[in-house]
């Protein structure tokens, strides 16, 4: 047995003497992961006939996309919003058009398309090429990203912090993309559930990375301010991709490093 395989054995059946994740093995066991996912991507090769399929879906999408957009911006969809807002107002049992009340409905509308500006957007433009070659295989991690968005069934805030990590396998990305792509979901009608697997998967599919992680921790208004009313309550979810998923050392080294940011929500 040469002295390098030797070496990958004894790190691979040695004892840990601490609950601490240990690096070493985490690091070898990533950089071996590294050629079974390259072998795993040619297996999947897209083929022409899919690759014409998913350039079909992705126009499809965009298309999609840029008619939700016209439909959002018409006068016709505006004047709409608003007189809907000035109902809500009356069945309140207020005055629309007193002074306080006069320019709400218009402000709402304004309002509400910036918190849902995010059905605007597509991950190609947040992006904007800032993809780049490195040979870095280690992790990277954006912790205590804020997050605000909009809870779907009740259509009140929740709030609270997005951490991320992936490990790359050729390609990185522009840190400053991460916290765009965190907003353009959350600026949408969401459940925290489906927010945080379309952050992992977004992240995922731009840089095809060795694995992702991402776990979400917010507070929800709808559980503060109305019904059971726990203001103390916090709601984390978490999605894990590749490695993570399928080594516990690599996620629990993740979920250490976050550790103090989860402390401090």
């Amino acid at each position: 047995m040469s002295s390098a395989a030797a070496e990958e054995q004894q790190v691979d059946i040695h004892e840990h003497t601490t609950d601490i994740p240990c690096k070493i093995c985490a690091s070898r066991k990533r950089r071996r992961s590294i050629d079974e996912n390259v072998q795993e991507a040619a297996a999947a090769g897209a083929s022409s006939s899919s690759s014409s399929s998913s350039s079909s879906s992705t126009s499809t999408t965009f298309a999609r996309a840029q008619s939700s957009k016209r439909h959002r911006t018409s006068p016709t969809t505006q004047q709409a919003m608003v007189d809907s807002v000035k109902t809500l107002i009356t069945g309140l049992g207020e005055d629309v058009n007193r002074e306080g009340l006069e320019k709400t409905p218009e402000r709402v509308v304004k309002a509400l398309k910036f918190f849902t500006s995010g059905y605007n957007q597509n991950l190609t433009d947040i992006v904007n090429g800032a993809i780049f070659s490195e040979d870095h295989h280690e992790m990277v991690i954006v912790k205590g990203i804020d997050v605000y968005s909009m809870c779907e069934h009740h259509m009140v805030p929740f709030f609270g912090k997005v951490h991320i990590g992936y490990i790359p396998k050729e390609r990185i990305i522009g840190l400053s993309k991460i916290a765009r792509i965190v907003d353009m979901f959350a600026r949408r009608l969401q459940v925290q559930e489906r927010l945080t697997k379309q952050i992992a998967s977004a992240i995922n599919e731009v840089l095809d990375p060795l694995g992702v992680c991402v776990v979400v921790e917010c507070a929800h208004m709808c559980m503060v301010m109305r019904g059971v009313q726990k203001t103390a309550a916090s709601t984390t979810t978490s999605s894990v991709l590749g490695v993570f998923q399928k080594d516990p050392r690599t996620r629990a080294e993740f979920f250490q490093h976050i550790q103090p940011a989860r402390a401090a929500f």
